[in-house]
């Protein structure tokens, strides 16, 4: 059976991109019956971006939630939060002794770092670069090679940081032995990326994000807000490079996508267009949201739910590690 392992970085509230580009495709995986998926709540992952307490608490409670309202089936899968499986940063500090520098200096978020400090004229290329931004590719490598993962469902952004795990790995493997699974990236070729209101991708970081969940008051306000050309009512409109109509086409089927279409090649008015799209997105996620709700004025459930996944991830840390421990000559003298 392959293992597949997915993280989700507590730092912001789950928006409609992040549910057709990872939340939904993560969740249909999670019910193969040939594969053992795990799910977990990146926050020390998040504490280089986020150093505001309150926020990671908040995301961490709205994120499980979210995957929780969307249906992740908790019996199958293994949903856990980073912090509470200790073995995983004791594990990220034996992989950074045989991990070179030099791999770090490569990570796409450290390069682009030292170039945001070059162009602001900075002497010092590293300033305010913490080590967590430097070597999180580690932390990363860990969480991975932790649960002996096979596949790890990345955007094409992250597939460097699945290519150093399997670098990190094999390297440990040539010095210790075989002991870590060596992991692959699965790029999804037809994952949808969602245009925010600006035409820009949709980003917690532009502002620019419709959150999933928002009440329907809102979710209206920022639908009327998304950017749209100046051709007049009656006259045919291109769905090419429409943000509306992209966002209507990743929740909608087939069939009433081509609907949706010919009501654009009609030359219906803007101002319709999008109350269609609010009504559609507003019933769509009426259920999911009202157990989000629930959820969210549940918070002691919700640590409950992440408890017992961290059991379960816990009862395969900790003989992995003790292994690894053994291997690298950590342990009892008799």
């Amino acid at each position: 059976m392959e293992t597949h392992l997915t993280g989700i970085t507590t730092t912001g509230t789950p928006h409609l991109g992040n549910y057709v580009g990872a939340i939904r495709p993560a969740i249909a995986a999670s019910q193969r019956k040939d594969v053992q998926s795990f799910y977990f709540l990146a926050d020390y992952h998040a504490l280089i971006k986020n150093q505001d307490p309150a926020t990671i608490r908040q995301s961490s409670l709205e994120i499980a939630a979210t995957w929780l309202a969307l249906g992740l089936d908790t019996s199958r899968s293994v949903f856990y939060r980073q912090s509470d499986v200790p073995e995983i940063p004791e594990l990220t500090w034996i992989l950074t002794t045989v991990t070179a520098k030099g791999l770090m200096n490569r990570s796409h978020a450290y390069k682009a770092a030292v170039d945001a400090n070059e162009h602001a004229g900075y002497v010092d290329q590293d300033k305010g670069i913490t080590m967590g931004l430097f070597s999180y590719p580690i932390l990363m490598a860990a969480d991975i090679l932790m649960f002996k993962a096979h596949r790890v469902p990345v955007g094409k952004d992250q597939k460097q940081h699945v290519e150093m795990a399997r670098d990190i790995a094999q390297r440990f493997n040539h010095i210790y032995g075989e002991q870590f699974v060596v992991p692959e990236a699965d790029i999804g070729a037809n994952t949808a990326i969602l245009t925010g209101l600006d035409g820009r991708k949709m980003s917690k970081s532009y502002g620019n994000a419709i959150p999933l969940f928002a009440p329907a008051a809102q979710l209206r306000k920022l639908i009327m807000k998304i950017k749209t050309n100046s051709v007049e009512p009656g006259v045919p409109k291109e769905t090419a490079d429409s943000t509306l109509f992209e966002t209507y086409r990743a929740f909608a089927t087939p069939a009433e996508t081509k609907v949706m279409a010919e009501r654009y090649a009609a030359g219906a008015g803007w101002g319709d267009l999008k109350q269609e799209l609010f009504a559609y997105l507003d019933a769509h996620l009426a259920a999911p949201r009202a157990e989000y709700e629930r959820l969210m004025a549940d918070p002691g459930h919700v640590e409950q739910v992440l408890k017992a996944g961290a059991v379960r991830a816990r009862a395969m840390a900790t003989p992995f590690l003790a292994a690894i421990r053994s291997a690298v000559g950590i342990g009892p003298l008799a």
